[in-house]
């Protein structure tokens, strides 16, 4: 009786934050607060399989890319994982993502790295358009700490406290954030939801200080604008039309709704054969560059006493290009 009450408790208090989420913290004002909030490289999905479905699965990411999804799903998985990816940005630019995922019983504990780099770039201004002979780089980073408790075979919940830390030549911005994220399961009819908030926390003021060049000779700037991290509001729901061995069908939907930006969907679809050979797509409405569907593949085989997944995700973008993602898991 006790667990059916917090079980509704904790569900009516995630609905509550949703409700609170779309309709206050995160007006619906499109893309007229575009550029309002720092820590942009927090919205770069880092795994290949959600990137492969349209970034649509976070009512499904069952793995340890959950703790960047929703933390809740980390309950959800049946041993613990180590999981790394890597992504291909635009002009160059590395997105390096690692996770570790811990089961004990009926609770998750879960720590995950998420890095930018930017690489070296030529350092230019509009009195040296071709560049002043230096060079600089920028570091982007997120740790993140989990915790995940799967209350019943159908309902979890999980959070994570995050350190962010962005820096920019000489300029340093480091805040805190949370992610409250929960999962549950329709019983055995393959459905599932999923609602979280992601990259709650606190307004931040850059250190340091840069050096901008005028006609009246160098300007050390030291005084910037406050920034805050992307607050994101997001809820899906995943179901599995086939499941007859040996083959499986899953459909995936999400609603992302950004505190900077437009709201998008997410809608996805995976065909896994034999549990071992896989084949994903996606589409995301919404975003103006994203002409074309995005794809994604996979293979999962025995290793030992482990098991390893290999996952490639493609997608693509009118005038910037293709980005790659290529992720490996080892569960045990």
């Amino acid at each position: 009786m006790r667990t059916t009450l917090l079980i509704r408790t904790l569900i009516l208090v995630g609905l509550t934050a949703g409700t609170v989420q779309a309709q206050s913290i995160l007006p619906s004002l499109g893309s007229s607060r575009a550029g309002t909030s720092g820590y942009q490289f927090l919205k770069i999905a880092p795994d290949p399989r959600s990137a492969g479905m349209g970034q649509s699965n976070v009512a499904d990411a069952i793995d340890a890319s959950s703790l960047y999804w929703n933390p809740a799903l980390a309950a959800q998985m049946t041993g613990s994982e180590a999981y790394l990816a890597h992504t291909a940005y635009f002009a160059d630019i590395a997105l390096n993502y690692a996770a570790y995922v811990h089961r004990s019983g009926s609770r998750a504990f879960g720590v995950s790295l998420h890095h930018l780099d930017s690489g070296l770039m030529n350092e230019t201004t509009e009195f040296d358009p071709f560049g002043t002979g230096r060079q600089f780089r920028t570091n982007h980073m997120a740790l993140g700490v989990s915790y995940a408790q799967q209350l019943t075979t159908l309902f979890s919940y999980g959070i994570t406290a995050k350190y962010i830390n962005e820096r920019v030549m000489e300029v340093n911005l480091t805040t805190g954030a949370v992610d409250l994220g929960f999962f549950y399961r329709v019983g055995d009819t393959g459905l599932r939801f999923a609602i979280g908030i992601n990259n709650f926390g606190f307004d931040s003021d850059p250190d340091g200080s840069t050096t901008r060049t005028t006609l009246e000779g160098d300007v050390i700037e030291t005084e910037f604008e406050r920034l805050s991290p992307p607050t994101t509001f997001i809820m899906g729901a995943a179901y599995n039309v086939i499941r007859k061995e040996p083959y499986d069908l899953l459909l995936t939907a999400q609603l992302t709704n950004p505190s900077d930006n437009a709201e998008r969907m997410s809608l996805g679809t995976e065909f896994r054969y034999m549990r071992t050979f896989f084949v994903r797509t996606g589409y995301e409405f919404g975003v103006d560059e994203a002409a074309l569907p995005a794809f994604g593949a996979g293979v999962d085989v025995p290793v030992g006493f482990a098991r390893l997944a290999l996952n490639y995700g493609f997608t693509t973008r009118d005038r910037l290009g293709e980005l790659h993602r290529v992720g490996m898991q080892i569960r045990f």
